[in-house]
């Protein structure tokens, strides 16, 4: 795409790799997308290819695997989606003790300090691995384990610490408080 790769003229490609895409996903925003996307991947991959081996092939092959991989993304994405609905049409409403126990460590949590909750939220909310999230952030591991590991700690101590206990200087109003269910 540079000029480097002889005979690797991907402008004069353009054209079939539009049509092959609107016919994968029929929709003409999606397909330029899609174009899009296996540009960029053939552009990163431009070293693989292989002098005198059809451009047009080539191309064609990662448009066609972009295409495959969108929709295992998606699958899989609805498949989390229809397992958190059933979750949510199985749960219970939360007492009033646990919604205000939640609001508390929700606070809790978005008051660590920035660099600690977007560490945190990586690892144990997103479910990446340490690896993975030190490369999202651009930091090295040993930084990464570093703030998920003092976030983890501020919070612990939240946990320990009077905010965490029930709150007891609500009474109940309209009954003696002695009543028991």
């Amino acid at each position: 795409m540079n000029g480097k790769t002889p005979g690797f003229n991907v402008i004069g490609q353009l054209a079939a790799l539009r049509r092959y895409a609107l016919s994968l996903v029929r929709n003409p925003d999606e397909a330029e997308d899609l174009v899009h996307d296996a540009l960029v991947k053939a552009y990163e991959r431009q070293s693989t290819f292989r002098t005198g081996a059809s451009v047009r092939n080539w191309l064609m092959s990662i448009l066609h695997n972009a295409h495959v991989d969108r929709l295992r993304q998606r699958r899989s994405q609805e498949r989390r989606h229809d397992a958190a609905a059933e979750l949510a049409e199985a749960s219970v409403p939360a007492n009033q003790d646990h919604s205000v126990r939640l609001t508390q460590l929700r606070n809790a949590f978005f008051a660590l300090p920035e660099d600690q909750r977007e560490a945190l939220h990586l690892v144990a909310i997103e479910e990446l691995s340490y690896q993975e999230a030190a490369e999202t952030l651009g930091i090295p591991v040993g930084t990464l384990m570093s703030r998920v590991a003092r976030a983890r700690q501020r919070l612990r101590a939240f946990e320990q610490s009077g905010a965490a206990a029930p709150v007891t200087h609500l009474r109940l109003v309209g009954g003696t408080g002695d009543d028991k269910q």
